[in-house]
């Protein structure tokens, strides 16, 4: 097993945690936790192919970021 693979799950585990569970329970905060474990499945994708990895994880992470930041708007706008 190569660095970056073990490297990944530990993020990704940690990560998933920290989202499930944040601390101060507000949307930016679960938006900053669910970064980390991004970057962990990175690790992991690098670990078998590095084109697949970061096309993969540019357009996820990219989507994925807007859905939160509309959230986040849609809520303030409400409460």
């Amino acid at each position: 097993m190569n660095p970056e693979l073990i490297l990944g799950l530990i993020l990704i585990l940690l990560g998933s945690v920290g989202a499930a569970f944040p601390k101060p329970d507000d949307y930016v905060t679960r938006l900053i936790n669910l970064q980390v474990p991004g970057w962990g499945l990175l690790l992991v994708m690098l670990s078998f192919d590095e084109t697949l990895a970061l096309l993969s994880f540019c357009g996820v992470l990219a989507f994925s970021t807007f859905i939160f930041i509309r959230v986040i708007q849609k809520r303030g706008e409400t409460g």
